[in-house]
């Protein structure tokens, strides 16, 4: 039975939101003065960091929340929001005892966009009802619509993915130059994620590349040395030649490639030989 919280005059009960980062890392706060442990994530003390009312609905519009805060939390700094660390996250807010650690998830989301001003941030808060409000029906297209090793596609992504090390970086270009040279033509498209170094669990895209090394999306730290680890894997331009004859998948192919386009309707009939 769930229980019906705030139904007596005192109640031992505060608020916990957790975020789950697309890097690995799980970070739990309580509004309660002293740490809390449970789910297997110890959630800090963190009276300044508080959500704002959370609005449930029944229907299909997205409920929504926003969380605010101070900066000065270890957790969580001006580096990693500017590093994209917490674009995407998972969250979780609901309550919790902080006697019997019985616990109830009131939110469930990820983190949209996130402001900072003056030493503080405030994050939206992206309901996953907002699935719901995606067209689940696909168009046809003469490109692949399949994400490259991803459920569609069916390949294999450790066949295309290997550990490479860092030989430096041109800043002027974004470029990460590995040992091996990776052929800029197969990983066009593809994706990086750190092992080390200070962009540890960072995954960017590959744009790219040249003589200074594959053109990455996301800026690379400064402080980025020589020897760090990563995580390369290969990329797909999304056409049925690249998919039969480089990956000889085309069976997975999720397009149409010989569908006539919307040329077809401005055609007008020509004269008959």
């Amino acid at each position: 039975m769930t229980r019906r919280w705030f139904a007596d005059d005192l109640e031992t009960v505060a608020t916990f939101w957790r975020i789950l980062r697309g890097d690995g890392v799980a970070l739990g706060f309580t509004s309660h003065d002293r740490d809390l442990w449970f789910d297997g994530v110890l959630h800090r003390a963190s009276p300044g960091m508080v959500p704002s009312a959370i609005r449930k609905s029944a229907d299909f519009e997205p409920d929504s929340a926003e969380v605010r805060g101070s900066l000065t939390h270890e957790a969580i700094d001006s580096a990693d929001l500017a590093a994209g660390r917490f674009d995407g996250a998972q969250v979780r807010i609901g309550l919790v005892d902080w006697e019997t650690l019985e616990r109830e998830v009131l939110y469930a989301g990820t983190i949209g966009t996130v402001s900072e001003d003056d030493g503080a941030f405030s994050a939206e808060l992206v309901s996953r009802k907002a699935e719901l409000w995606r067209d689940p029906t696909p168009r046809t297209s003469p490109a692949c619509r399949s994400i490259f090793c991803a459920p569609g596609c069916n390949l294999n992504p450790q066949k295309f993915s290997r550990e490479v090390r860092l030989l430096g970086i041109d800043a002027a270009t974004n470029a990460a130059l590995f040992e091996g040279a990776p052929d800029a033509a197969d990983h066009a498209g593809g994706r990086l994620r750190w092992i080390d170094g200070p962009q540890a669990g960072i995954q960017m895209d590959v744009m790219g590349g040249g003589a200074n090394g594959l053109i990455l999306d996301v800026p690379l730290a400064d402080a980025m040395e020589p020897g760090t680890r990563a995580l390369l894997r290969e990329g797909c331009d999304h056409t049925l030649g690249t998919c039969s004859q480089r990956f000889g998948n085309a069976v997975n192919f999720r397009g149409e490639p010989f569908l006539p386009g919307n040329d077809m309707l401005t055609r007008y009939p020509g004269p008959v030989q």
